[in-house]
């Protein structure tokens, strides 16, 4: 029997020391896609591929690329303790997984604060133009996507400035103006991040914003007494303890945000301005569909998706001032399509 093994990627920088400072290493997971959600999690199935402090992570991604390719045309015999038969296993990458700056990395591309930010298509512009109602307006939707062929045009017209006077200033406009950087690029197979797009950028951010705004109105004690009251029955959300979020309202992770944004809406309704309102809304909504541990009807999947984004624009627009352009796009960028789920990095990294 011969079984296609399709392979979760994944690779970020970690620290080499555990108590002393910082010491950067790139290193590179590897999890069985076609295991169960619920064995995905578990730290046992997220493998170990390898690590350097030297080498760059374009380098890691080469050797891991070699081996793959090396392992498919072979194939790994192994045994089938199910059916006590010898097996043939063909491995093969089904998308890597990362932060925002490692696959910006990975797609050759110089990341959120470049004019052109997406690492999957053309969106974006000038500042003056992306705040401008058009330019605004167009982060929304979908730019042309990149493709290898014109990512490669654009790296050797770096190369090219590069062997000219003022190269520097020459590149760097290059980079600016393209979002591309000298690197080996894969801009359809990195889906967004949730963690830190989502919950440590829109959410978090909206978060900062209603809390200025209690605190400015001086509502913030009662925003906990409705936080303490509220009903968490039926709730997935264990993090709501009102003290501590409200004592340590400028340091909360994930977790925190994750439940916050299920029940918002509820708890400042008469303490914020509706615009405020709106956005909490949208974001409560827009998290429940994000975050599917499984999506069995892609097609109807992106449908509601599609139809609650568009919905979106409005209270996004009107809070815009306490967001990024990239942070904006973050809800329509997301694509699910290359595995069925999202990707959530909290759940994907060993260390």
């Amino acid at each position: 029997m011969v079984y296609t093994v399709p392979l979760i990627i994944f690779m970020d920088d970690v620290s080499g020391n555990i108590l002393k400072q910082w010491n950067k290493h790139h290193t590179i997971y590897m999890s069985n896609a076609n295991l169960p959600r619920e064995m995905l999690e578990k730290e046992f199935f997220v493998r170990f591929v390898t690590s350097s402090p030297h080498a760059t992570p374009m380098e890691l991604m080469r050797a891991m690329k070699d081996s793959l390719c090396n392992a498919a045309q072979s194939g790994v015999v192994a045994w089938d303790c199910k059916d006590e038969e010898e097996v043939m296993l063909i491995p093969c990458g089904l998308f890597l997984a990362g932060d925002n700056p490692m696959q910006a990395e990975e797609c050759s591309h110089a990341g959120l604060d470049c004019n052109y930010f997406c690492r999957t298509c053309n969106v974006g512009g000038t500042k003056e133009y992306k705040a401008s109602e058009e330019g605004y307006n167009s982060i929304f939707k979908s730019g042309s996507l990149r493709t290898p062929e014109k990512t490669t045009d654009n790296i050797q017209h770096q190369f090219e400035a590069a062997m000219k006077s003022g190269a520097t200033t020459k590149v760097q406009s290059a980079i600016s103006s393209t979002g591309v950087r000298d690197r080996i690029n894969i801009h359809l197979d990195t889906p967004t991040e949730i963690l830190h797009t989502v919950l440590l950028g829109v959410v978090k951010y909206f978060w900062g914003q209603s809390v200025f705004i209690l605190e400015k109105a001086k509502l913030l004690h009662i925003f906990q007494s409705h936080l303490e009251s509220v009903d968490k029955d039926g709730l997935n959300a264990p993090s709501l303890n009102a003290d501590y979020i409200c004592h340590y309202k400028g340091g909360l992770i994930g977790k925190h945000f994750k439940s916050l944004a299920q029940v918002m809406p509820f708890l400042v309704y008469d303490l914020v301005p509706q615009t405020v309102l709106n956005g909490w809304s949208v974001i409560r909504e827009l998290v429940v569909l994000i975050w599917h541990t499984t999506i069995p009807d892609t097609e109807e999947y992106l449908h509601s998706y599609v139809v609650s984004d568009l919905q979106s624009y409005s209270p996004l627009r009107d809070m815009n001032h306490s967001i990024t352009f990239s942070d904006c796009r973050a809800f329509t960028a997301i694509d699910v399509r290359p595995a069925g789920t999202l990707v959530d990095s909290s759940r994907t990294r060993t260390s």
